[in-house]
């Protein structure tokens, strides 16, 4: 952990995943506000500074305190952070005279430069800012440009300060690792050696520091977060952990059974809880998505709570909490980013649960919580299970929530997910689920009229679940899943699938 990569974060869209191709790079990196005052710049061997939705020449942009890092710590600025490296030193931002957006070429390289070792002219780069540099400091030296773009890439004389106006995070930047890795590797220096392995060996010895002799209670959820979770703890502290699995009568078709199976196989110490009741009683007659998010998480915490009390001396919960959901954004007012809907891992405990939080995997993306898990052994069929939401089919029925309604959905969700498995397109779709609508259609059933529910099919691709996009089913399997549907599950008359892209629309439907 010595030897890694702080990221200031202007509030680009692209932040996270210039952290995720560090990591590819089997190199370490953390996100941080510009304006942060939680991390110590003497921890890091390399900063970036990210791309923003702002204009350096904006009275509102950020300014980030620059006077640690530059000039005694390798820097790379993306976009925004070139901008600013240029105007904040004594050269010259304007607006460009059309935006520059989408795909470019590298018609000039340096190839006396570090940073350009192993690229070439013509190189594929990707750009996204309506500003350019239109003139450096005197004390900088121009080392790439393309057709539209003079100074694409700068690099700072006597320092390890470089900048360049394009993205190399993205896909489209056709040499974009080629160039982190050559800023992180040969110019700054850092080591490549942050893999699942290393990380199992230090987050072990971790847990045990921490932990000790103490008890640890986990709730499990069946997803992959909450599993791999389970088995770094078993590992590092055996049977001190106590897993408890709650049925809140919102999880798929059999799921309680059959997960609870597994993890019996699994050989962890888990206690299966079902309070399907309690939580639907509680639900009854609220149809307000964040409502219901908090009905959820208020009567899993009181369940839980409850299970754990018939534990002596337990200290710690832990929970599969993940780096998505602790980063600190910033939005495009320079503030924290708005919040979307509520996340069941986040928000901290209520004072009653007198218990420290334990969270093995907080600083890990979800590609790398399935890494890790490969690397432990972990069945593959449950690593590549897909995400499924904590408030379960509560936020897949839109409107109120009665056993019904339940029930229907979980036909229809069974129907849906085997059907995929079936045609051996489960693991090519990223996350895939039903949606049960507040909404009756007409239709026609033998001779008689029906007025009856609309489901919505949902399946998308994607990484991280930053950013998705529907799957294009074939039409014989959405055919055949849709007639399967309305005639094997009573009060469904009409299937529909859902073909919006995250953003704008999100992956779940509340």
């Amino acid at each position: 952990m010595q030897h890694k990569v702080l990221i200031l974060d202007f509030g680009s869209q692209f932040t996270q995943l210039i952290a995720r191709r560090v990591r590819e790079l089997n190199i370490y990196s953390e996100i941080h506000p510009y304006n942060s005052k939680k991390f110590n710049v003497s921890d890091y061997k390399a900063v970036i500074l990210s791309g923003s939705p702002h204009s350096v020449r904006s009275k509102d942009a950020p300014h980030p305190d620059l006077s640690e890092i530059k000039g005694k710590i390798p820097l790379l600025g993306v976009c925004y952070g070139a901008q600013y490296l240029a105007y904040n030193f004594g050269g010259e931002v304007g607006a460009s005279n059309s935006r520059e957006y989408g795909r470019a070429h590298l018609t000039y390289l340096n190839h006396k430069e570090l940073l350009f070792e192993g690229i070439n002219e013509g190189s594929q780069v990707w750009m996204s800012h309506s500003d350019t540099i239109s003139s450096l400091p005197s004390n900088y030296k121009m080392i790439a440009s393309t057709e539209d773009v003079s100074n694409a890439a700068f690099k700072i004389e006597g320092e390890d300060t470089y900048a360049i106006q394009f993205h190399p995070e993205v896909y489209h930047s056709t040499d974009g690792a080629q160039l982190l890795e050559n800023f992180l590797v040969k110019i700054a220096g850092l080591n490549q050696d942050w893999t699942p392995d290393s990380f199992v060996e230090t987050t072990v010895a971790a847990l045990k520091e921490k932990i000790g002799k103490d008890k640890v209670v986990l709730g499990l959820s069946g997803g992959v977060d909450s599993t791999v979770a389970a088995v770094l703890l078993d590992r590092a502290i055996g049977d001190q952990l106590y897993c408890i699995f709650v049925n809140n009568g919102l999880l798929r078709k059999g799921e309680f059974e059959s997960v609870l199976e597994q993890y019996e196989g699994m050989g962890l110490n888990v206690k299966g809880v079902d309070a399907s009741e309690r939580f639907l009683s509680e639900l009854t007659g609220e149809s307000d998505p964040e409502g219901k998010r908090k009905i959820i998480g208020r009567v899993f915490i009181e369940v839980f709570d409850d299970e754990s009390h018939l534990l002596e001396d337990v200290k710690f919960l832990a929970q599969g909490t993940i780096y998505p959901d602790v980063i600190e954004s910033v939005s495009a007012t320079g503030g924290p980013s708005a919040t979307i809907k509520s996340h069941h891992n986040v928000g901290g405990l209520p004072d009653f649960m007198k218990l420290k939080v334990v969270e093995p995997l907080r600083m890990i993306f979800k590609d790398e919580v399935r890494r890790v898990g490969k690397s432990m052994g972990i069945d593959p069929e449950l690593l590549g299970r897909h995400p499924f939401p904590g408030p379960g089919l509560g936020i897949r029925i839109l409107g109120d929530i009665t056993a019904d309604k339940v029930r229907m959905l979980q036909e229809v969700d069974a129907i849906f997910i085997n059907g995929l498995k079936k045609w051996g397109l489960y693991d090519k779709v990223w996350q895939a689920g039903a949606m049960l609508l507040p909404v009756n259609s007409v239709g026609v059933m033998g001779d008689e009229r029906t007025y009856e529910k609309c489901v919505a099919l949902r399946a998308v691709e994607s990484v991280d679940g930053m950013t998705a996009d529907w799957v294009d089913l074939p039409y014989k399997f959405l055919q055949e899943t849709s007639n399967k549907i309305i005639n094997g599950v009573k009060g469904v008359n009409r299937v529909v699938y859902d073909i919006s892209s995250k953003p704008p629309a999100t992956i779940e439907w509340e």
